[in-house]
Formats: structure tokens, C-alpha cells, sequence
């Protein structure tokens, strides 16, 4: 019988700050006194050791009912997680039931991986459904050159709504494929299915003619998508995946091939594309361990340092809304891709969005809580405790809600739940970043694109 176990206050980690605390003082030692990387990790430090015992319990209990999204809503011989599911259990519409992603399912499998490492599941169970749904890639799902439709029936496995094979959201699959790799790395056939299942990917296919940038898909009836991955966004991930791979590689230069915009706001300088939703700051870091590297070319650029920035201007941004729509306020605030009283909307910020009508998406926060710890903490609590139950349920946080509006969302989005199980994972234990940087592929095109530890 499937089972799901634990009570929130199981798989505390009370040593961390210490630990972190320890880490960043020995960085002193290596780093001079007022560089960016001590700075970065004294602030880190001083962030994590003053989570509360009651805020590691709040975090505890988000991860377990995020996680129960994939556990519960997943179908168990597929793997496939569906794209969205209601709150309440009931049904949804006949155009949205069994549509799975394949983006969700990557961020699923890093869940079962999280779930058995806590003992929120019975441990042979996540190893199963990690080896159904590697072997469901394997051998039953359509392929193009390894890459894989969008979105599929989560039963049949069947392509759904005409979708394209997708570029990004095959590498958000083979993120959570080969977090399992490392995390069941004694498990013979993991090993060989998620190795395999990577290295039949043909990155140089979906070049479509182009040196350096990747297509955003493909589909059988017209062939190649026009738009390419051509500025920085979540796709960073892709692009490590590419240069890294050991059967198909592409190019370093890619990386540099990407446009950065130079944007300020109330204070803090990113790097970034503008006005794209929060997610694009958070979805590759939430695999990758960009912490305390830097580009040695190009603009020097240190990611994990700049989706802080990127954070701390998003909530601002929110802030200086307020004037606008009063339910956005210091610990109130998040507008990343999401449901709306309006529809599904990629919306995000700054600068302003036309769109925007105070909808409040609780993924913005939550997904950057391995980003900034302190004031991510304090928002979620803060929608908790100012909505209730009306917010916060079975898997968690609703996906949107619009307190101008008194509207609330009856839906659970997979990847926005993803999000935010896997960066409160990181925050509290670094887990994720340990399996997925096991990875020999990732170090190594890392190191191709000079992407370094400094000291």
C-alpha cells in the first residue's frame, strides 16, 4: 500500500546554521576581507542561523504537502506528473484532466529523491516509481532525437494539445533524471536508464543550422520553432546540459551567445531579461550550485549572487505597487508566471507589467528561498497566517491568489509547487545541489565556459 510518512517536525537539520556559520568564517581565511564571495556567504550564514525552530518547522511542513502533489497526483506506472491538479481533489475540466508535464515530472523525481532521503515515503516505493518512470522514457515515450513532447497523457503517455518537443522542458526533465542517477547511483538499472536517456539527447539537432543557440522545439507537422533560447532565463540549465554532454555536445561559445540586460531598480544591479517572471531567476538554481562561481569572460558574471539581487528588487517592486493594490506589502509580494482571476499569465517584473492586477503568486517567495532566506520566510508565514486556509491546503500554497480581488485559486501548478519544495530543500540541507553536482557533465561544462570558483 502506497504511504506517505512523517509529521512535520521529522528530518530537522538543527546542525546546519552551525555548520554554514563554520563554513563561511574558514572563508575568511580564504577570501580578502570585504570581497563579494565572504560577503555572500557570511550573509547566508547569518540568514540560516536565524530560521527559528518554528520557521524549520513551516518549511517542513510546505516541502511534505508540495511533495504530496507529486507522490499523490502522479501516475504511478508513467512516472508523468500532471501539469495542475485542484486543491480539493475534484475534478478538473475534460481539456486539462491527464495532461502531464514533462517539466513537473522532472521536478517530481527530484522529489522522491527528497521524500526517501527524509522518510516521508516508504523508501522501496520512491525507488520504483524512479525506475517506472525512467523506464517509461526509455522505451514507451515518443522521441525525436531524444528529445520529448511537451505535454503527454499522464496514463498512455500519448502527446497532448499539440505540442511541440520542447527544449526546456526536456532539460528540466533530465534535471530530475539525473538527480536520481546520483541519488539511487547503486542502483544498476537508475544508473544505466538515466545515462542513457541523457546521452541519446542530440543537442547539435536542435541547433537547427545555428552555431551557437538552441531552438526553443520542434514539432512533426511544420518542423523547427523559429524562436531560439537567445537571452539569459531559465535556460542556463539547457545550455550546461548541452555543453556538458558527453555524446553531443555543443559549443562553449553558446553561453556567451546569450543576451544579458544591465538593469537597476530601487538600488539593486542585475543582470537579467527584462520584465521576465521570477521563475526565470530561480529554475536552473534550483539543480545547479552556481554558488560562489563567476564567469572569468565575459561580463564576470555571478549567477547565484545575481538571482539575489534579482529577488531583492522583485520585492521591492511589489512594495512600490502597493500604492496600487494594498494587498502587496514587505511580507506580502511575488508575481512569477502563474494563474490569474484572468487565465494563465507570464507576468513578472520590473519593470511593470500592463497585466499586473495584485494577484500574489506564492512560488516567487518560496522559490527563492535558497536566495534570500529571511525575507522568503517571512512572506510565506505571512500568507499563511493572514489567509488561512483559504491559500494553504493539501499541497501546499494555491498557486495565485488576489487579495485586491478576494480571488482565490482552486489549482496546484506541478513546476510552481516544484520550485519551492526543491529551494526549501536546498536552503535547509543542500541537498539537491549535492546529488545533481555529482554529475560529472555539469562541473565539466562548467569548467568549458570558465565559469570558476574564486577566491
Amino acid at each position: 500500500m502506497n504511504s506517505v510518512k512523517g509529521d512535520p517536525s521529522s528530518g530537522l537539520r538543527p546542525a546546519l546554521a552551525a555548520l554554514v556559520l563554520l563554513l563561511a568564517c574558514a572563508a575568511v581565511v580564504a577570501w580578502p576581507q570585504g570581497s563579494t564571495a565572504v560577503d555572500s556567504l557570511l550573509q547566508r550564514a547569518e540568514a540560516t542561523r536565524h530560521l527559528s525552530r518554528a520557521d524549520e518547522l513551516l518549511l517542513e511542513d510546505i516541502e511534505q504537502r508540495s511533495f504530496r502533489y507529486f507522490w499523490d497526483e502522479a501516475d504511478p506506472q508513467t512516472g508523468l506528473v500532471p501539469d495542475r491538479a485542484r486543491m480539493d481533489g475534484s475534478l478538473l475540466d475534460e481539456n486539462h484532466r491527464q495532461v502531464a508535464s514533462i517539466a513537473a515530472t522532472g521536478f517530481g523525481l527530484t522529489a522522491l529523491c527528497i521524500a526517501a532521503e527524509h522518510g516521508w515515503v516508504d523508501r522501496t516505493q520512491a525507488r520504483e516509481r524512479v525506475r517506472n518512470t525512467l523506464r517509461f522514457f526509455n522505451t514507451r515515450a515518443f522521441q525525436e532525437h531524444g528529445w520529448f513532447y511537451h505535454w503527454l497523457d499522464t496514463k498512455t503517455g500519448e502527446r497532448r494539445w499539440q505540442s511541440e518537443v520542447s527544449s526546456i522542458d526536456t532539460a528540466l526533465l533530465l534535471a530530475g533524471i539525473l538527480t536520481t542517477r546520483q541519488y539511487y547511483g547503486k542502483d544498476a538499472e537508475i544508473f544505466r536508464l538515466a545515462t542513457k536517456i541523457y546521452e541519446r539527447v542530440d543537442f547539435r539537432w536542435m541547433l537547427n543550422g545555428d552555431p551557437l543557440l538552441l531552438s526553443h522545439g520542434w514539432r512533426p507537422e511544420t518542423g523547427f520553432l523559429k524562436p531560439r533560447w537567445d537571452t539569459y532565463s531559465e535556460d542556463t540549465i539547457l545550455y550546461l546540459l548541452a555543453i556538458g554532454s558527453p555524446t553531443y555536445p555543443i559549443s562553449p561559445a553558446s553561453w556567451y551567445a546569450l543576451w544579458r540586460d544591465r538593469y537597476r531598480y530601487e538600488g539593486h544591479a542585475y543582470f537579467t531579461t527584462i520584465g521576465v517572471p521570477l521563475f526565470m531567476h530561480q529554475y536552473a538554481h534550483a539543480w545547479i550550485d552556481y554558488r560562489n562561481r563567476r564567469e572569468t569572460r565575459g561580463d564576470h558574471i555571478d549567477y547565484f549572487e545575481n538571482s539575489i539581487k534579482a529577488t531583492l528588487a522583485h520585492r521591492a517592486f511589489c512594495i512600490n505597487l502597493s500604492h496600487e493594490f494594498s494587498g502587496f506589502g514587505p511580507n506580502v509580494w511575488g508575481i512569477t508566471a502563474s494563474d490569474s482571476a484572468k487565465g494563465y499569465l507570464a507576468w513578472g517584473g520590473p519593470p511593470r507589467d500592463p497585466a499586473i492586477d495584485g494577484t500574489v503568486v506564492p512560488s516567487a517567495a518560496g522559490g527563492s528561498l535558497m536566495f534570500t532566506p529571511e525575507i522568503s520566510v517571512a512572506a510565506l508565514r505571512a500568507m499563511k497566517d493572514k489567509y488561512g486556509d483559504r491559500i494553504y491546503g493539501k499541497f501546499g500554497f494555491v498557486d495565485a491568489f488576489n487579495p485586491n480581488l478576494s480571488w482565490v485559486d482552486s489549482d496546484v501548478i506541478g513546476i510552481n509547487a516544484g520550485i519551492v519544495l526543491l529551494s526549501a530543500e536546498n536552503l535547509r540541507t543542500e541537498s539537491v545541489w549535492g546529488w545533481f553536482m555529482q554529475n560529472p557533465e555539469i562541473p565539466r561544462a562548467m569548467q568549458r565556459i570558465s565559469l570558476l570558483p574564486y577566491r
